[in-house]
């Protein structure tokens, strides 16, 4: 999920690149990467600003594939059994792949980066009510998550809502309901599907996170904060909850922590699909250091080569270096 809360913000730059369809007679493009140490880990591919699941497995070298994806922000999330996680944001498109389309990461999984395994063994525990969910509705779950793989957004909601429908309790298909209505743009029913998601299970991390972007977005800036405060306290290495937490800080004119927060999420996901470099020169801006702003930009501009807000960006900055 991303977040896009520019109107209440008032951010020069915060509009986030939705990922383009494949259109006819386009070719797809390739992503393939390597876990560094080599690891055997499982793989799920996220669509950051658009609706998009898919999901593999390293081989014995820590090498992964994805193929026929659309341009657009990537969110890869690395699971290695018995470790922890690691997410990691990617741009996949023409600045960022080869002559042949091909995106090439390597991904560095040392044990202090990944979510720590106590973290695991929490989000291992199942609830009662998860585990009440009938084999049906897990069934329409998968198959969401199939119909995501291909772009089919309207069957995914389809066989979301009929999970919900024979078990309200399903936590994760709210949340992911949630993420699909946000990334649509429909940002009241995502909070709606968010708060039950977190109704139905109020110690997941996903729809906490959710739910503090989706108010975020909507301006409801002090209820926001809360959830964006604990969701930093609960992940404090999740880029995403650092950077809600640090543009909800900008949002209510705490421009230190909020520089302090984005700083983190930049260091946990330098390319994170939230754009903390934008904010974080507005911060620079604000208090009159336009050269401290300018390496933001220009960073942002290292990352993003396809980002819809480069030109305005490179007008910016060449008027900063005058």
């Amino acid at each position: 999920m991303r977040l896009a809360p520019a109107g209440r913000l008032r951010l020069l730059f915060l509009a986030v690149a939705l990922a383009a369809g494949i259109r006819a007679g386009d070719r797809p493009y390739e992503l393939s990467g390597r876990i560094l140490p080599k690891a055997r880990a499982a793989i799920s591919l996220f669509g950051a600003t658009a609706p998009f699941s898919a999901a593999t497995l390293t081989d014995s070298q820590g090498r992964f594939r994805f193929r026929a994806l659309a341009p657009g922000q990537y969110t890869v999330a690395v699971l290695i059994p018995g470790r922890g996680e690691l997410r990691k944001t990617v741009d996949v498109g023409p600045g960022s792949a080869d002559l042949n389309r091909r995106v090439a990461i390597e991904v560095g999984v040392e044990d202090s980066e990944l979510v720590s395994r106590d973290v695991q063994r929490d989000q291992s525990t199942v609830s009662a009510r998860e585990l009440s969910v009938p084999d049906a509705a897990r069934r329409e779950y998968r198959e969401a998550q199939k119909k995501l793989s291909r772009r089919d957004v309207p069957a995914a909601v389809a066989h979301l809502e009929r999970a919900v429908g024979m078990a309200p309790q399903f936590s994760a298909a709210w949340n992911t309901l949630g993420t699909i209505a946000y990334q649509s743009h429909h940002y009241g029913r995502a909070e709606e599907h968010f708060r039950k998601a977190l109704d139905q299970d109020p110690y997941s991390f996903e729809p906490l996170v959710n739910l503090g972007g989706a108010l975020l977005t909507e301006g409801k800036i002090d209820e926001a904060l809360s959830y964006n405060l604990f969701a930093v306290l609960t992940r404090p290495k999740d880029a995403l909850a650092n950077s809600q937490l640090g543009l909800n800080y900008f949002a209510i004119g705490n421009l230190d922590l909020g520089q302090k927060y984005l700083d983190i999420a930049k260091r946990i996901d330098p390319g994170h699909f939230s754009y903390p470099q934008l904010t974080l020169a507005e911060i620079y801006l604000r208090r009159h250091e336009p050269a401290a702003a300018a390496r933001e930009l220009h960073d942002f501009l290292q990352r993003h080569p396809d980002a819809p807000q480069t030109a305005r960006v490179r007008d910016l900055l060449e008027k900063l270096e005058k």
